[in-house]
């Protein structure tokens, strides 16, 4: 009686319906088509075109950005966070991460691009434990420039 029982319960069992599992959504999906910068190893990717002036060596940049570990697919900050603000930089100086900031160049004011930055263009061999950043981690960057001063001011 056990094992009639039993047997039941494999087939019930059997007989449901095999639901697949969600596919994983990434926060940042990263397109084969992504454009090399000249000289580097990190890609870029416009997502929406800007117009006007471009951010160029030297000017005052200001943006939105999102960051994200490539490796777990983790956001590690975003300045559209709660409690966050547009973040502010000097373009082209090494006040950033060399991916980025050669990343940003050439784009326009209401560009958004996202950049594909290697270990060696980001945070290196040693990482950024603070940010939750591996050793060796690959960053994934989407920034949408909201304006550029330039020497003379705003352009």
């Amino acid at each position: 009686m056990a094992h009639a029982l039993a047997s039941a319960r494999v087939l019930r069992l059997c007989a449901r319906p095999v639901v697949p599992k969600r596919a994983q959504t990434r926060r940042f999906a990263v397109r084969a088509d992504m454009e090399p910068i000249p000289g580097y190893a990190t890609t870029k990717q416009t997502i929406t075109a800007g117009s006007g002036p471009v951010v160029a060596k030297g000017d005052t940049v200001t943006v939105h950005a999102t960051g994200i570990v490539e490796e777990g697919d983790k956001k590690f900050w975003s300045t559209k966070d709660p409690g966050q603000k547009p973040f502010t930089y000097q373009a082209g100086v090494g006040a950033v991460i060399t991916g980025w900031d050669q990343g940003c160049l050439g784009m326009n004011v209401g560009e958004t691009r996202k950049l594909k930055i290697p270990a060696k263009e980001g945070y290196g061999a040693g990482g950024f434990p603070a940010w939750g950043i591996p050793p060796g981690g690959t960053l994934l960057f989407e920034i949408e420039v909201l304006s550029i001063k330039g020497k003379g001011g705003e352009l």
